[in-house]
């Protein structure tokens, strides 16, 4: 067998294609404009779009020109709807060079440890045999990077539909150090830090980081980067359109909130910047961005106004124990 190449080709996102779950809205709209602003086709792959994220996909709708963007309607949760996301983009494309599996929830209340299943305000059935979040935040990621590099590694010809309506058929380049491919993924500071008030969203983000970490080595065999972002309290509808997190951060004078296009720049730093490869996970708080370490790591800035933290963590614990003091928390009614 055949050494693998010693250097690799630099990568651009300039001219590539990219896969973004979850960017109807949020950290992956945004990445999804800064993408496009650089030359990038953007394929948004969500349940509906936010009125700004379908004022972007119209006004790179034109299949003509150059870069372009797409809405794929998408259950991140259901693997058949990831596998035609990815067939989808290979008709419309012939390839993709980047994803983002960011799709994601913050432990709401509908699929949340403290209201488990069966719960009135659960919508994780008792005897549902799994917690959406998991299926969200943890197999949705995981089962999407398996795919990609499937594809990537393992390429076959594909029926591209191109501008004029006519097919083609192509077969995309091999992965290779010197066909650079990127995966990048939203992992969160919480992947760092402990909280009683939202359990399963740190597990979630500490898995995400974990298993970024344990792929880095594939970048120098095959040329498949796989990072992720670690973003603090981010100013974003996952926070600012649900009153039952908005308590943690009351007070915005005293609250430090990180703008998404922060988080944004950092991916694409992941995606471009030659130092930042096998695995790095790129924490990004207000006006801050720093390299965790796998070991030894001093851990996130604890003062709210650096927006890594809630400035309110402790009124979660007081919802936390006032559900579990529930008649009958945690069995399902009968």
């Amino acid at each position: 067998m055949a050494s693998p190449p010693t250097t690799s080709a630099p990568f651009s996102v300039n001219g590539k294609t990219a896969i973004i779950t979850g960017a109807g809205s949020g950290i992956g709209l945004c990445f999804a404009e800064l993408l496009l602003s650089k030359n990038c086709n953007v394929v948004i792959a969500d349940l509906s779009l936010r009125p700004e994220a379908q004022s972007l996909v119209s006004k790179y709708s034109d299949a003509s020109e150059s870069p372009r963007a797409v809405f794929v309607k998408t259950d991140v949760r259901e693997w058949s709807a990831l596998q035609r996301m990815f067939d989808e983009t290979l008709r419309l494309f012939g390839d993709f060079d980047i994803l983002c599996p960011g799709a994601g929830i913050y432990e709401p209340h509908w699929s949340n440890f403290w209201h488990p299943p069966g719960h009135p305000e659960a919508r994780d059935p008792a005897d549902g045999g799994r917690y959406a979040l998991v299926d969200i935040n943890i197999t949705h990621p995981i089962r999407a990077t398996q795919l990609a590099l499937s594809y990537w590694l393992h390429p076959r010809p594909v029926s591209v539909t191109r501008g004029d309506g006519k097919t083609a058929t192509v077969t995309p380049a091999k992965a290779s150090p010197l066909n650079p491919k990127r995966v990048v993924h939203i992992s969160s500071v919480a992947g760092q830090s402990p909280s009683l008030a939202n359990p399963m969203y740190i597990a979630s983000k500490h898995a995400i980081s974990g298993f970024t970490r344990c792929l880095g080595p594939l970048e120098p065999a095959t040329g498949i980067r796989v990072n992720a972002v670690a973003p603090g309290v981010i100013k974003t509808p996952l926070w600012t359109e649900h009153p039952e997190k908005m308590v943690y951060t009351e007070g915005e004078d005293d609250q430090g909130w990180v703008d998404p296009s922060e988080v944004a720049t950092a991916m694409l730093r992941l995606l471009e910047d030659e130092v930042l490869g096998l695995g790095a996970v790129l924490e990004v708080g207000k006006g801050n961005t720093r390299v965790v370490t796998a070991f030894n790591d001093p851990g996130p800035n604890r003062d709210p106004k650096k927006g890594l933290v809630p400035k309110h963590v402790v009124k979660g614990l007081e919802n936390v124990f006032g559900w579990l003091a529930e008649d009958g928390w945690g069995r399902p009614k009968l």
